[in-house]
């Protein structure tokens, strides 16, 4: 008789070692991340030299942008309303840095070099130099 008692103790102390084996404590509550920073993020505007020196260009194709007037306009190549630099005729880029002699009467120069005017300064200028023509032409007589 005393064996059987024994043996059901230990049958049962062995049935809830596997219960405590075999249950699993579950969260709560889910994790989840932070929502205080919910605003979207501000995207890199990308600025700066988009073609480098030597480089050749087409007719249109942006060489700088810029948010002040850190480059300024050279041989062949334009200023947009926006400060962008870009190329007006196909050729090969050349930056140089240059004694600025800039149009004091643009809008631009005024807000970036005003306070300079009637000084001498440097200032990196992009340039754009036509590729040389073939020269072989032929003359068509007019009817």
């Amino acid at each position: 008789m005393m064996n059987f008692a024994v043996s059901s103790v230990k049958n049962c102390l062995l049935e809830t070692s596997k219960i405590f084996q075999n249950s699993l404590r579950f969260a709560s509550k889910k994790t989840s991340g932070s929502t205080k920073n919910t605003s979207p993020k501000v995207r890199p505007k990308h600025r700066g030299w988009k073609v480098q020196d030597g480089f050749y260009v087409q007719a249109g194709r942006i060489l700088a942008l810029q948010r002040h007037l850190r480059f300024h306009p050279g041989l062949n190549v334009g200023l947009g309303r926006n400060g962008t630099l870009f190329a007006i005729i196909p050729g090969r880029v050349m930056v140089t840095c240059e004694k600025a002699d800039p149009n004091w009467e643009h809008t631009w120069v005024q807000r970036c070099h005003g306070h300079r005017q009637g000084t001498e300064f440097y200032k990196k200028y992009f340039n754009v130099i036509p590729s040389p023509q073939h020269k072989n032409f032929n003359l068509v007589d007019q009817i």
